[in-house]
């Protein structure tokens, strides 16, 4: 697959920004410059990420510093950087008031309210028409090549049950600042990291169904076959042809597991 062509500069200077609050512009300041830094983001395919209204983005993931460059972007371009959070970091002195006053989404991961979360989180994205970064994998792809492995409902879920756009999105380079299981920033010489977006995931035909665990995972199994082909363009390569299951290489969903050479351990 050919290497997507590079937004310009105009490109993002025409994207309206209706979102970049006072917390935001704080963050901007304190985070911005040493991102600037250390890194240079060359995107791609910018125009796939709506302008406005609600969206759901659903990138690739392999670093731990992942999030933060996919919200660096979500912010270029205009949008406000928002994530699903656990319920209990709002309740920490501080970075309550950071996650509340930037607008992050609060989600229950245990007891009874925990079922609700979702329908709160669409709600909150429909209602104030704001975009939302949920990582279909979970947490970093155990695959030993970094390809996208196999994916989980919640971002699906969330699209079907509420007809919120499902962008897929895919980045590389995020190794290089940031090794995978690492802690270790590398900060010079400058990363340039590559990030391409999709067009919305086409789920016109489960819509309208019961959001059954078979529509859940023909949707989930859609968006990660767009990450995947997003980030055959960026790598130039070609992804194996079966996604990597964790459960079939005796390997936790989460947690530590044993890295392989070069890499630190989680």
């Amino acid at each position: 697959m050919a290497k997507p062509g590079k937004s310009t500069d105009v490109d993002v200077q025409k994207r309206k920004n209706t979102e970049k609050t006072v917390a935001f512009r704080v963050i901007e300041v304190l985070v911005v410059p040493f991102l600037n830094a250390i890194a240079k983001l060359e995107m791609h395919q910018t125009a796939k990420l709506p302008a406005q209204g609600a969206f759901i983005l659903s990138p690739n993931h392999y670093s731990n510093i992942d999030p933060v460059i996919m919200a660096w972007a979500v912010w270029k371009l205009g949008r406000a950087p928002r994530f699903l959070a656990k319920a209990s970091l709002f309740r920490v002195p501080v970075v309550g008031f950071a996650l509340r006053r930037s607008g992050q989404i609060p989600v229950e991961r245990a007891g009874s309210n925990r079922h609700n979360a979702p329908i709160s989180a669409a709600n909150q994205l429909v209602e104030h028409q704001q975009g939302v970064i949920v990582y279909p994998e979970g947490t970093l792809t155990r695959d030993p090549d970094m390809w996208p492995m196999r994916g989980k409902t919640g971002a699906a879920r969330l699209a079907l049950e509420h007809g919120i756009p499902l962008i897929p999105a895919a980045h590389w380079g995020t190794q290089a600042v940031l090794p995978r299981y690492s802690k270790k920033l590398s900060l010079f010489p400058r990363k340039t990291i590559q990030i391409v977006f999709g067009d919305p995931v086409d789920l016109d035909d489960l819509r309208g169904r019961p959001v059954d665990q078979k529509a859940l995972t023909e949707a989930t199994d859609r968006v990660m076959a767009a990450i995947t082909a997003l980030l055959e363009g960026l790598r130039g390569e070609q992804a194996p042809a079966e996604r990597w299951n964790p459960a079939a290489h005796n390997q936790t969903e989460f947690g530590r597991i044993e890295a392989r050479d070069g890499e630190a351990a989680e």
